[in-house]
C-alpha cells in the first residue's frame, strides 16, 4: 500500500528564512552604516516635523525675505520670507511618503501581475507585451503627462510615478516564477492537486521576496528623484507645498544672490537617494552572495 503524502510536508519554498538569514548575515561596511544613520535621521525629521521646524513653512513674510542664517532662522529665508530650514524639514516628508508609497503602489501592482504571468501562460503572452509597451515610453514622459491631465495632488503624483515603475517589477517576479515552476517541490504539489492559489503563495512567491526588497529599495530613490524633478518643472505638487524640488526650482533664481536657497535642499535629496541605493546594494549583497563575488 502506497504512503500518501500531506501537500503540507512537502519542501516549501523557505524565502522568508532566507531572506531573514542573508540579512542577519550580511556585514555592513562604513558606507552602509553611514547611509543607515543618515535615513534615521531623515525619517524623525519627517515624522516629527511639526516639532523640530520652528516656523510655518507656507507662512509669508515679505518683509524678511532673503535673510541670511541667524538664530532666529537657522538657514535663511527664501524670496517670500518663508523660514528655510522649516521648508527643509517638511520637505524630507513629502520626499519619504512619496518613495515609500510609489515603492508600496508598485509591489501592489506588480506581485500579483508578475505571478500570474510567470504561472499562466496564456496570462504571460498577453501581459508582457502590454509592458513592454509600457517600458518603450520614458518614465519621466508618463508621469508629465498623467499629472498634466489630472490634477497635481500627492496622490495622483504617486500614482503618475507608480505606472512606468510596474513593469520592472511584473518581469522581475515573472523571472522567479518562471524559474521556481520546474523545481521537483511545486510539480509534486501540481501532481497532488494542490490547489493553484496555494502553489503560488506558499511555494512561488517566498522565493520572489528577496529580488524584491532589492528592487523595491531602487525604485523608492528613484521615486523620489522623479518627484524632485517634476516639482522643478513645475509639473509636480503646488508650488506652495514644501518639497526639495519646489525649494530648488525657486532658489535657483536667486542661486548667485544666495546660493544656500537651494544648496540644503540639493545636498540633502542627493544624499538621500545615495543612502537609499547603498542600502539597495548592501541588501543585494547580503541576499544574493553570488552576485557579490562575481561583481567583485
Amino acid at each position: 500500500m502506497q504512503a500518501r503524502t500531506h501537500p503540507h510536508s512537502l519542501p516549501v519554498a523557505r524565502g522568508f528564512q532566507r531572506l531573514l538569514s542573508g540579512l542577519l548575515r550580511g556585514r555592513p561596511k562604513g558606507a552602509t552604516l553611514l547611509a543607515t544613520l543618515f535615513l534615521i535621521i531623515v525619517v524623525l525629521m519627517a515624522v516629527f516635523a511639526p516639532l523640530i521646524a520652528p516656523f510655518d513653512p507656507t507662512e509669508l513674510s515679505p518683509g524678511d525675505r532673503l535673510k541670511p542664517m541667524s538664530a532666529e532662522h537657522w538657514l535663511g529665508t527664501d524670496a517670500y520670507g518663508r523660514d528655510l530650514f522649516s521648508r527643509v524639514v517638511y520637505g524630507a516628508r513629502i520626499s519619504l511618503m512619496v518613495g515609500i508609497g510609489v515603492a508600496f503602489l508598485t509591489l501592489l501592482i506588480g506581485m500579483p501581475l508578475g505571478l500570474l504571468a510567470g504561472y499562466f501562460r496564456s496570462i504571460d503572452a498577453i501581459l508582457m507585451r502590454f509592458m513592454d509597451g509600457l517600458m518603450a515610453i520614458p518614465g519621466i514622459l508618463a508621469a508629465i503627462a498623467i499629472v498634466s491631465l489630472t490634477s497635481a495632488n500627492l496622490w495622483t503624483l504617486m500614482i503618475a510615478i507608480t505606472i512606468p515603475e510596474v513593469p520592472q517589477i511584473v518581469r522581475l517576479i515573472r523571472s522567479q516564477v518562471l524559474s521556481s515552476r520546474e523545481e521537483a517541490y511545486v510539480e509534486a504539489a501540481v501532481l497532488m492537486g494542490t490547489p493553484t492559489l496555494t502553489i503560488i503563495w506558499r511555494h512561488l512567491m517566498p522565493n520572489t521576496l528577496a529580488p524584491l526588497i532589492v528592487q523595491c529599495t531602487y525604485i523608492c530613490a528613484a521615486a523620489i528623484l522623479t518627484e524632485a524633478t517634476l516639482s522643478f518643472l513645475g509639473v509636480g505638487i503646488s508650488s506652495e507645498t514644501p518639497t526639495w524640488g519646489n525649494i530648488i526650482s525657486e532658489g535657483r533664481v536667486y542661486f548667485q544672490l544666495k546660493p544656500s536657497l537651494i544648496f540644503w535642499a540639493g545636498i540633502l535629496l542627493s544624499l538621500c537617494i545615495l543612502s537609499i541605493n547603498l542600502l539597495g546594494d548592501a541588501a543585494r549583497d547580503a541576499l544574493d552572495p553570488k552576485m557579490k563575488r562575481r561583481e567583485g
